[in-house]
């Protein structure tokens, strides 16, 4: 995580927190492999905070159970602390992963307590965005050199006489603080605290055009709801985000990704075959992350909803042998 140092602080409470359940002779189960808790074993899934990830765990948690017979445990942490879990014993899976070559590098090349499981079908972008309104009244202002000119249109009482940029939770993947200053754009960074808050003021910017420039993301089902415009930030080229203090460029198209510990992949049986074998579309996704936010069904439901009608899809992922 590329975050901020009150981003850090969380993690190091939350590593804390791991590391103290580790020495105090805390249960940690064996993934998957055939340790205690369940027939067959359990899984214990990362469960980072958006509702996209959210959707991955409802269906591999969903088909891990009612399909394989294995129990599964879900841990909610942030994206660095999970890493920091293959370590401890506490996690053997993420299954959503932005990026992050240098958490890959700490922990898959040095530490070599975790290997990369494959895509998981998912383009991942991340960018600014304006309400769809903004972009029609102000056909410019989804270029970057125009930002300053609209400046003034998205002050508010946080933003200290300066344009608001939203971003959302600050252990979310983002260079925006860098990107304004390099940019010198007139601008100031504010954390709305999470997916949800963001949601809630992009809903009411779009419904009462209220002016709005903030930090979001594809796949989510807001966009098949609610247009948004992204702004063309300067093109990403290789390296050009390499040292976090000088980006000046947009962020990298991502191919999302699973992540294992070393331990589950080598001793997880069928579970680790499912999570492998685990690859859906961005339409995928976005119908069970709606179904849970939207149409407030609990998580296990809304991936049995989905499981019922798509069995075409998920049939490949169950490991045959």
């Amino acid at each position: 995580m590329k975050g901020s140092t009150r981003a850090r602080v969380v993690a190091g409470m939350a590593a804390l927190g791991l590391l103290l359940a580790a020495c105090s002779g805390a249960k940690t189960e064996t993934g998957g492999g055939g340790s205690a808790g369940g027939a067959k074993g359990t899984v214990k899934i990362a469960i980072n905070p958006w509702v996209g990830y959210e959707a991955n765990a409802a269906v591999v948690g969903y088909l891990l159970e009612k399909e394989l017979g294995y129990k599964v445990e879900n841990k909610n942490l942030k994206e660095e602390v999970s890493w920091q879990g293959f370590e401890t014993g506490e996690v053997d899976v993420i299954l959503e992963n932005w990026g992050h070559d240098d958490l890959k590098k700490k922990y898959i090349e040095e530490k070599k307590v975790a290997v990369e499981v494959g895509p998981t079908g998912n383009q991942g972008i991340i960018g600014w965005y304006v309400p769809g309104w903004m972009a029609e009244q102000y056909p410019d202002i989804t270029k970057w050199q125009s930002l300053n000119k609209y400046a003034d249109l998205f002050k508010t009482s946080e933003s200290s006489g300066k344009g608001q940029l939203l971003d959302g939770d600050p252990s979310f993947v983002t260079n925006d603080q860098a990107i304004v200053n390099n940019l010198s754009l007139k601008y100031k960074v504010v954390y709305s605290g999470g997916e949800a808050a963001s949601i809630k003021t992009a809903e009411q910017a779009a419904r009462q055009r209220k002016p709005l420039l903030f930090y979001f993301w594809e796949p989510h089902w807001i966009h098949s709801q609610e247009k948004f415009v992204k702004i063309d930030l300067p093109a990403y080229k290789t390296g050009c985000d390499a040292d976090p203090k000088k980006v000046a460029c947009d962020y990298p198209p991502y191919v999302l990704d699973k992540i294992a510990s070393k331990k589950f992949a080598d001793t997880g049986g069928k579970a680790y075959q499912l999570i492998k074998n685990f690859k859906w579309t961005n339409e995928n996704q976005n119908e069970v992350a709606n179904a849970m936010t939207n149409d407030k069904l609990p998580a296990e439901q809304a991936a049995k909803k989905w499981v019922d009608a798509h069995k075409d899809v998920w049939q490949a992922w169950i490991p045959t042998s």
